[in-house]
C-alpha cells in the first residue's frame, strides 16, 4: 500500500483479523526485526529499495505466524545481488523459525539454495514430473553456491528438466 508506512503495511493482516490488542505492536516489531527493517517503521514504500519492499512483504506474511508460507517468485523482480542477499536471509529465517515454505521459482540455483525438496513440474497439463531431495546443511550461506555438492544438485535438476523435454540440451 503506497500510502501506508512500513509499520501500517505489516500491521494490515492483524487489522483484517480485527486485532487491536496490545500485542499487535509487539508482533509488528518482531516481524520487522526478523527481516532486518528496524528503523524503517515510518518509511513509505516510495522511500524503499526493491529489496526492502520485499522484506516488508515477508514481514507482512510472517506477522500472523502462519504455519505455511506460499511464495510465488518472491525475488523475480530484483537484481541478482539483492536476490542472492535476500535468499540468504530467507535461508537463515527458515533455519531459525522452522517455517514451511512452498516456493515457486524458475531459478534452479535458487531452488537448490532455499529448498529441502525440489518438485519439478511438467508443462501443460501440469503434473509432478520429479521430486529431488536437497541434503545440504542449514542455514545456507552464499559461499555454498560454490560447493561441488551444490553444483551437482543444480545439474541433477537441469538433467531432470532435459529428460522430460522441459529444457533443450546445449
Amino acid at each position: 500500500m503506497p500510502w501506508a508506512s512500513v509499520r501500517d503495511n505489516v500491521r494490515l493482516p492483524l487489522k483484517l483479523q480485527h486485532r487491536s490488542d496490545d500485542s499487535v505492536g509487539r508482533e509488528v516489531d518482531e516481524a520487522l526485526a526478523m527481516v532486518g527493517l528496524n528503523g524503517f517503521e515510518s518509511a513509505y514504500p516510495r522511500e524503499l529499495s526493491g529489496g526492502m519492499k520485499m522484506r516488508v512483504s515477508i514481514a507482512r506474511a510472517l506477522v500472523t505466524r502462519p504455519a505455511l508460507l506460499l511464495m510465488d517468485e518472491p525475488f523475480a523482480a530484483l537484481d541478482e545481488q539483492t536476490r542472492m542477499y535476500l535468499g540468504e536471509e530467507l535461508s537463515v529465517l527458515l533455519a531459525t523459525t522452522n517455517k514451511t515454505i512452498v516456493l515457486v521459482t524458475h531459478s534452479l540455483s535458487e531452488a537448490v539454495f532455499l529448498s529441502d525438496r525440489v518438485i519439478v513440474m511438467s508443462p501443460r497439463p501440469g503434473h509432478i514430473a520429479a521430486g529431488i531431495t536437497i541434503d545440504l546443511p542449514r542455514p545456507r550461506r552464499l559461499s555454498m553456491r560454490e560447493a561441488s555438492s551444490f553444483g551437482r544438485y543444480v545439474a541433477q535438476i537441469r538433467e531432470t528438466f532435459q529428460s522430460f523435454g522441459l529444457l533443450k540440451e546445449d
